[in-house]
């Protein structure tokens, strides 16, 4: 009798996400070294929490990471964890959710630009972190055997959480008392 071999094992997220903290902080001491300007204590803070912020995120989508490669591996076609459909398939619960987690970054946004920003650049960098998200879970689902899909409504509601915290942040802006605080924080 032939015997095949399976690997199953799962990686939590501090595996990847400590050292992704500590490249992180590395990173932000040589930013800000190199930096011409003087960095303020509060523009430290909010890219702490940005960075923070990501790491949950970063949790939340990915993790824990559910190898199973082998004899009990997921036999089911790769292309069948894609939803292609918009809005026809929505998981109105999933759909609140990815909205709502992306609030936060879209909040982030007027604070960390230099360029001149508008809620058209916020919608693009909201695509394009759903997007390396969905990506990534499908190759980690193609090569690992995770079970985690890729769904075009996930990217559609990150996109659109990530406009909405940018508006509510830039109305925020408008607020006479609250623009010259709200500036301290800025990069």
């Amino acid at each position: 009798m032939k015997e095949t071999m399976s690997i199953m094992f799962s990686i939590p997220s501090w595996y990847v996400l400590l050292p992704a903290a500590l490249l992180g902080l590395i990173g932000l001491w040589i930013w800000m070294r190199h930096r011409k300007e003087k960095v303020r204590p509060l523009q430290i803070a909010v890219l702490i929490s940005f960075g923070i912020y990501l790491l949950c995120v970063l949790h939340l989508v990915f993790f824990p990471i559910d190898v199973n490669i082998g004899m009990y591996a997921n036999r089911t076609p790769w292309y069948t964890a894609i939803n292609f459909i918009p809005i026809l398939t929505i998981d109105l619960k999933t759909f609140l959710l990815n909205i709502i987690m992306l609030i936060p970054f879209g909040m982030y946004l007027p604070f960390i630009m230099k360029s001149k920003d508008s809620s058209k650049k916020a919608a693009k960098l909201g695509f394009l972190l759903s997007a390396s998200f969905e990506l990534l879970q499908l190759i980690i689902r193609v090569t690992l055997g995770s079970g985690r899909s890729t769904d075009i409504n996930d990217l559609l509601a990150n996109t659109l959480g990530a406009v909405i915290g940018y508006l509510i942040v830039k109305r925020m802006f408008k607020v006479t008392p609250l623009n010259s605080m709200l500036k301290q924080f800025q990069l």
